[in-house]
């Protein structure tokens, strides 16, 4: 049986236990092949509790043969040989539980998965109590004597009753191990759970009807959905388009960054012809430069795909690669006339540092106020809250504004690039704050803890469902859910 396999059906078997259904959950663990020691000593337990001796006591065996040191498993087989009298084994493998303690005054397995707290004080008044069935009440009263040394304070009535019963040669009760059971660990058992980390296949159609292209690479753009009407078909198809669409005659490699490598068969979308023919395309989500001679024009139809069929290419040698022409014809410069009326000269990138960086494209010469409105919305910060400075304030930056600041600032620009620092304002680092819905205990070093109705002084957003902040003069994140949050400025 695999680990895998294993762990399922000690889970399984967990459960059932969880439930009260032992009988079930002992038939799971005895179909598990070759089980450890954890799994054997559930086993006995559950023998144990249905008062099976002889199969707990060979359960228990299983366990210690391949676990020596495991102390509460000599506790149990201790407690089976009690039971069945055999007092002399009882008292040996109370004495090995307590010599697996090594003088310390418990054992706590709940890192091991038992939760469960097996005290020195506990062996030892077993042990006291097999001596009082051997006739020993000495050696009896020394053990409960020396229990008194290791108990703890929940424990000290017990013995005390227990020592008093020694004392008039009474018998008395035995220390139980409750019906408590090994769990696996909840980190593999989560990876049990399988998880789709691909996703689903989804169907797409290709708005050319025309089109036969199978493979990872399909055309662009798509329809998401199919529709019946012919009315709404041709709605959606012209609405999808984007640009006239060509069927590539040779294979294209590009030479510059800006060109874009096609095959024959690949159906691309002319967005924009210049006169030094060059086309400017788009194909599988990606745009660039290729020779419009490579091209062949598509008509596109309704009909289905098994009425028409894409003409394949040519088996020719490919035309001369046109020269680019850099002019006012050029299809670089009829593209960008065509998005923005401007030359790509006319364009900047500007580069802003705050707590984190940002880029964004404005026209060369744009007014302050215009700059300032697209910094606000790519930032998500009020016009009002954005101070800007050619360099850090620590390098003593001054200032830009409207009246002064501008012509340094386009002045500055190096390659059509401009560089930017933004400074915290008052009003846009004043400190928001929240008040706990409810209370929050930290299960982690990071986490912040607090109890409801604390303020609690918002410092970031992590992501969508935590916050960081401060709280009794610690910091750390938490749950979003557990706050009233106000209108938050990431």
């Amino acid at each position: 049986m695999s680990f895998v396999d294993t762990l399922r059906q000690w889970d399984q078997g967990v459960t059932c236990a969880e439930r009260q259904d032992y009988s079930e959950a002992l038939s799971i663990f005895l179909s598990i092949d070759d089980p450890n020691s954890k799994i054997s000593f559930n086993i006995g337990c559950l023998h144990l509790y249905n008062q099976e001796l002889d199969a707990a006591e060979k359960a228990f065996d299983a366990s210690i043969s391949k676990d020596e040191h495991l102390a509460i498993a000599f506790f149990q087989r201790g407690i089976t040989f009690y039971k069945k009298e055999r007092y002399e084994e009882s008292f040996a493998d109370f004495q090995k539980a307590f010599k697996a303690l090594r003088g310390n005054q418990l054992i706590d397995y709940k890192a091991l998965g038992l939760r469960y707290i097996l005290n020195a004080c506990e062996v030892l008044h077993n042990m006291a109590l097999v001596e009082a069935h051997l006739g020993n009440w000495e050696r009896a009263q020394e053990n409960m004597e020396k229990a008194l040394r290791y108990n703890t304070e929940s424990k000290l009535n017990a013995i005390d009753k227990a020592l008093r019963s020694i004392l008039k040669q009474k018998l008395f009760k035995a220390v139980e191990f409750p019906m408590k059971l090994f769990k696996p660990n909840k980190h593999y058992v989560a990876q049990l759970e399988s998880k789709d980390y691909l996703g689903k296949a989804k169907v797409v159609s290709s708005v050319v009807p025309q089109d036969q292209f199978s493979g990872f690479a399909p055309l662009q753009p798509q329809l998401l959905c199919h529709v019946s009407t012919h009315n709404v078909y041709c709605c959606c198809l012209h609405r999808a388009l984007e640009g006239e669409p060509h069927t590539v005659l040779f294979e294209f490699v590009p030479e510059t960054s800006d060109e874009l490598a096609v095959v024959p068969g690949n159906i691309v979308f002319l967005l924009q012809k210049g006169a030094d023919n060059w086309a400017f395309v788009v194909f599988n989500e990606r745009r660039g430069l290729v020779p419009y001679n490579y091209l062949e024009k598509m008509e596109i139809s309704l009909a289905s795909k098994n009425d028409t069929e894409i003409t394949p290419p040519p088996s020719r040698e490919p035309p001369t690669r046109p020269e680019r022409i850099q002019g006012r014809h050029s299809v670089t410069v009829l593209w960008f006339s065509l998005q923005e009326d401007q030359t790509s000269d006319d364009l900047c990138i500007i580069k802003v540092h705050h707590n984190f960086t940002v880029a964004l494209s404005v026209l060369r010469g744009t007014s302050y106020e215009a700059l300032i409105e697209k910094i606000s919305k790519k930032m998500d910060f009020p016009p009002s809250a954005i101070t800007l400075r050619l360099k850090p304030e620590a390098n003593g930056g001054k200032i830009i504004d409207g009246n002064t600041g501008m012509e340094s600032v386009w002045g500055g620009a190096s390659s059509g690039r401009v560089t930017l620092w933004c400074d915290q304002t008052d009003e846009q680092t004043q400190s928001q704050h929240a008040v706990a819905l409810h209370s929050y205990e930290s299960t982690n070093p990071e986490d912040l803890s607090f109890t409801t109705g604390d303020e609690i002084t918002l410092l970031s957003r992590v992501n969508q469902d935590w916050l960081e902040g401060q709280c009794n003069g610690n910091t750390g994140i938490f749950p979003a859910a557990y706050v009233e949050v106000p209108v938050y400025q990431q």
